[in-house]
């Protein structure tokens, strides 16, 4: 099993893209309504997402009252659980609450993903 907590990976942060060994834990799963969980605790549960090469991300909503959409890049996931349905970040949930605001009609523009990718790619050095 992955370590929940891992350093950056050997070849480097990309976010738009699940790391090796979790795309192979992810091909042909249906993660909406899987659990996503940070270092330290539950962040909420997927409502969609993308599997695309080089266009993978996770919306996930935050919970039931006043919920909040998050946008996760594919990079940010180190460990996906089929039987548990369960997805773990090595990010804290202090860091996923940090970032940036994108709304889910505008996700993928340009400028957004930059933004996004940016800033999940700090967080590897906090």
């Amino acid at each position: 099993m992955t370590s929940l907590n891992s350093a950056m990976p050997e070849a480097g942060f990309n976010p738009w893209n699940f790391r090796p060994d979790v795309a192979v834990e992810v091909q042909g799963a249906k993660l909406t309504g899987y659990k996503v969980e940070a270092i330290d605790g539950p962040v909420g549960t997927v409502d969609a997402c993308s599997l695309n090469p080089d266009d993978s991300y996770l919306v996930v909503s935050t919970g039931r009252i006043l919920s909040k959409k998050l946008h996760l890049p594919a990079g940010t996931v180190n460990h996906v659980d089929t039987s548990e349905r369960r997805i773990y970040m090595d990010r804290s949930k202090s860091q996923v609450k940090g970032a940036p605001e994108v709304k889910p009609e505008v996700s993928m523009e340009p400028a957004n993903r930059q933004t996004l990718a940016e800033y999940y790619r700090q967080t590897y050095h906090t």
